[in-house]
């Protein structure tokens, strides 16, 4: 099938259309409780926005959304348990497990690349590129399209760009993390698999159930796409981030390292170690301006990180707002493909589904 042979992994569209359609739907019923989610307590009132926010997301091809507001669900689509695929809201999970190997002693953010990658050490330009800028997709590797090549050849590819001079998003830098994991695991004689390692350290802990996870050309599980949850397991994933890394009081990653994920870097503010950001930028490529959430920074909560994907897949966390907010939907590939704006706006549905409530 085509999906299965052509992975978009970066193919993003201008969302900068202001939207004036008010949206007139009927009053959609909250279901019971999801046993699922064992740590939340039983649904709530919904929220005020919850029926305009479900009927714009049904409107835009969402096939999924889930709101927990601080342990308790307040919105919610008939069906959040349906895995779907991230896309590149993987990538999130990927900087989830780079905190995780801080606090586990298998590296540091600013170490260089080139100690695990040795064969870079004779490239001037590769040796000085850190996990950071991999992370950050500052460590200079172009923007690509298409299947991600395996972790080895990923680290074969050539620079476009001097080591964190430019914001350049595509799947290369993490195929190459994927190659420093695999390594740093067999280094330890660990499993070198670090879909194994984010399982073990991450998912499995928070009872997050995974639906399934791609691979790559080498077998390897991918690391900038591919990973398969239900809206009720990312939320998982949100509520761990909402309330600093900690599963039943236990500190699952380094603090530390946990709050490095959300800062932005020179090139790009908007963008941290694997997270979006509400944050002005100077960076003007398209898939910064995908989201809208730069151009109203001054209007959202500081604190709000977002995983996205292709698809406009979201997990929205507003620990300010005790909020973790899943949105799922189906990938239009043949849109993406032919360059189609798409019609999702992150303010427009998180204004909705907020309203009358200030961020």
């Amino acid at each position: 099938m085509i999906a299965q042979e052509i992975i978009i992994d970066n193919i993003c569209n201008d969302k900068r259309q202001i939207w004036s359609l008010i949206l007139k739907r009927p009053v959609l019923l909250l279901a019971a409780a999801v046993a699922a989610l064992p740590a939340m307590a039983a649904e709530t009132a919904a929220l005020p926005g919850c029926a305009a926010a479900l009927a714009y997301s049904k409107d835009r091809s969402g096939v999924a959304l889930l709101v927990i507001d601080d342990g308790k669900i307040r919105c919610r689509s008939e069906d959040i348990t349906t895995p779907q695929e991230l896309w590149s809201g993987t990538k999130s999970l990927v900087g989830l497990m780079a905190a995780a190997a801080v606090q586990d002693g298998l590296l540091s953010l600013d170490e260089r690349a080139s100690d695990t990658i040795t064969e870079w050490k004779s490239d001037p330009e590769k040796a000085r590129i850190t996990l950071r800028q991999l992370l950050a997709m500052t460590a200079g590797q172009a923007s690509t399209v298409g299947r991600p090549q395996g972790y080895l050849d990923s680290t074969r590819a050539p620079l476009s760009a001097s080591p964190g001079s430019k914001f350049q998003y595509g799947p290369a830098p993490m195929q190459i993390f994927g190659e420093v994991m695999r390594r740093k695991l067999v280094a330890k004689d660990k499993d070198d698999n670090p879909r194994l390692y984010i399982e073990r350290r991450i998912l499995g802990p928070l009872g997050v159930k995974v639906g399934g996870w791609r691979n790559g050309p080498d077998g390897m599980s991918l690391m900038p796409q591919g990973l398969v949850l239900a809206a009720e397991e990312w939320a998982k994933v949100g509520e761990f981030v909402r309330l600093g890394g900690k599963e039943e009081g236990k500190s699952l990653v380094d603090a530390a390292a946990l709050a490095e994920l959300f800062q932005g870097s020179a090139p790009n503010p908007a963008y941290g170690l694997t997270w979006w950001l509400p944050r002005s930028t100077i960076a003007a490529d398209a898939v910064t301006r995908a989201t809208d959430i730069v151009e109203h920074a001054a209007q959202l909560p500081p604190d709000m990180v977002v995983a996205a994907g292709a698809g406009d897949q979201r997990l929205y966390v507003i620990p300010s707002r005790r909020l973790t907010i899943v949105r799922q939907a189906k990938l239009d590939l043949a849109a993406l493909v032919a360059g189609r704006r798409s019609e999702w706006s992150d303010w427009q549905f998180l204004s909705i589904l907020l309203k009358n409530t200030s961020f």
